[in-house]
């Protein structure tokens, strides 16, 4: 049995990030995909961008990754892109849709948004259709074979959960550096065979760390980050910005 740590949505929340790499380290777990959003709206692009590129041992592409390279008439996204760097900005850029893997027999599709987009926005409560939608088959990462997912995860919204549709399991890792649901940071840890394609044990667990969240907020003033109100309120209730009055 083999675990492997899945994080999401770190936002340039290096507080956040330090914690949740000391816990995935205290228990012993060596592999970690990220399912991108490394930078945007926290005070620490470049140190997130470096430590998650060195860190893990996959980085699927989030929509602030590509926003940030994209976007030039917003300085929501050309505030992290300045201090990015071009060479950072391309590495985000290239950085792929999505990751498959095969665990104790279940085929795993590993996502940011969506199988139809990095924008493509799915939340716990949407209608059944929606949700099923996940599960669409896509071609392999040689652009090959259709895969099928038995299991899909993914980021972006910043809601924990799990929930089972007609044999086959939907999860969300939460966000690392800005829950939306708690304010913890939050991770999932996926446990069985690696490359197995017998059914065994498998797990899907929900991790929840503390971190030093009046400390990130110091470091986003002094740094000066764009809708500084709005994303310090995020960080101390977690309570979506465009759910603030």
């Amino acid at each position: 049995m083999e675990r492997v740590a899945v994080v999401s949505d770190i936002h340039g929340n290096l507080e956040a990030w330090n914690a949740v790499v000391q816990d995935i380290d205290a228990k012993g777990i060596s592999r970690i995909i990220c399912l991108g959003d490394l930078v945007g709206k926290g005070p620490n692009p470049v140190e997130v961008t470096d430590q998650v590129r060195s860190r893990c041992e996959v980085v699927v592409r989030g929509n602030w990754d590509e926003l940030v390279g994209t976007k030039r008439d917003d300085d929501n996204f050309t505030w992290h892109a300045q201090r990015l760097g071009p060479e950072r900005v391309a590495y985000l850029a290239g950085l792929p849709f999505h990751h498959d893997l095969v665990m104790s027999g279940r085929r795993i599709r590993l996502v940011h948004a969506s199988p139809q987009s990095v924008y493509h926005r799915v939340q716990p409560w949407d209608p059944a259709e929606k949700r099923l939608a996940m599960f669409d088959s896509l071609p392999d990462e040689k652009g090959d074979e259709r895969f099928e997912p038995d299991v899909v995860g993914y980021g972006d919204v910043h809601n924990a959960f799990l929930q089972h549709f007609r044999g086959k399991t939907l999860f969300n890792t939460g966000s690392v550096g800005n829950p939306l649901d708690l304010i913890q940071a939050s991770y999932c840890i996926l446990e069985g065979l690696p490359g197995s394609e017998e059914n065994a044990p498998f797990s899907i667990q929900f991790i929840r760390v503390p971190y030093d969240i009046e400390r990130a907020v110091v470091q986003a003033e002094k740094a000066g980050v764009p809708s500084l109100d709005y994303y310090v309120r995020e960080l101390r209730t977690a309570i979506y910005r465009g759910l603030q009055d």
